[in-house]
């Protein structure tokens, strides 16, 4: 059995879909209970404390681990998981960390996920760990404005990074827990080419089939309207990327054709398959 935390995410519930087709049994588990798909077990655990996740983890041989910044950011213990893993007899786990890691190696949440790294390398257990870079998916910050306005609101409009796909981390989170082949593997995920918010605005009109306009926002304004759903620190670090990416943000990695053997998905893709969002 192998056990999906953050199951209703952009990258659990298509993860989950890949287990249940790859005929694994599967725990997912979530903060708040939501329905499971058919032969799913779901159980509702808050992992800022541990100790709750021991039911999901017996009998589990594997684990993928996704923790949200703001558990780190709180001060929560999340090396207690991988130790309760190993106590349990899960023998593998794939945990998604950030690019931030290595690219931009201060601040509270990326220092926490680094220490989270070395804990999972040190302790008995198989392990890969993966390192996303910016996700397609945060377009979705702006469906409400374009479904009322026909406008995407964005700073730094003309600066882009590789964005990648949930689904592909979603199949690569797949092949890690499944193949030995990747036991040790630290994987970097991009999408295919760098994108600008005003090139993903062309993708998401495209996709929609009708015309979308692209207003820059000041660092000011997006951040007044960031602070809203993310601690502040959190969202000066993600401008910071944003409006000045370095050479590791802006480098586009062959590890999920690597792994995948095919070409990452591109963001053009991602807005086709999730464009019921912004009509």
């Amino acid at each position: 059995m192998i056990v999906v935390t953050g199951a209703t995410g952009n990258i659990g519930r298509p993860l989950t879909q890949a287990l249940v087709e790859a005929g694994e049994a599967v725990t997912t588990v979530s903060r708040h209970a939501v329905a499971a798909p058919v032969g799913v077990r779901h159980l509702s655990v808050d992992l800022a404390e541990p100790a709750g996740l021991e039911p999901a983890l017996a009998g589990a041989k594997a684990l993928f681990l996704l923790l949200s910044g703001d558990l780190h950011a709180i001060g929560a213990t999340p090396a207690d998981i991988i130790g309760r893993a190993e106590a349990a007899g899960v023998r593998r786990v794939v945990l998604l960390s950030t690019l931030g890691v290595t690219s931009r190696p201060f601040g509270t949440t990326r220092i926490a996920m680094r220490e989270l790294e070395d804990v999972l390398r040190a302790s008995g257990l198989d392990w890969a760990i993966l390192r996303p870079g910016g996700f397609a998916s945060n377009a979705l910050w702006w469906a409400e404005s374009v479904r009322a306005h026909q406008v995407v609101a964005a700073p730094f409009g003309d600066i882009g990074v590789p964005v990648v796909d949930p689904a592909d981390i979603a199949e690569v989170a797949a092949a890690c827990l499944l193949e030995d082949r990747h036991a040790g593997g630290v994987y970097e995920l991009t999408g295919p080419q760098v994108i600008t918010p005003r090139g993903q605005t062309e993708a998401i009109a495209a996709a929609l089939g009708s015309p979308v306009r692209f207003h820059e926002l000041t660092r000011e304004e997006a951040k007044a309207a960031m602070v809203q759903t993310m601690p502040a620190e959190l969202a000066d670090d993600t401008l910071d990327i944003l409006g000045a990416p370095n050479a590791a943000e802006l480098r586009v990695s062959p590890d999920v054709r690597r792994i995948l053997g095919r070409e990452p998905r591109s963001f053009a893709d991602w807005a086709a398959r999730n464009v019921a969002a912004f009509r």
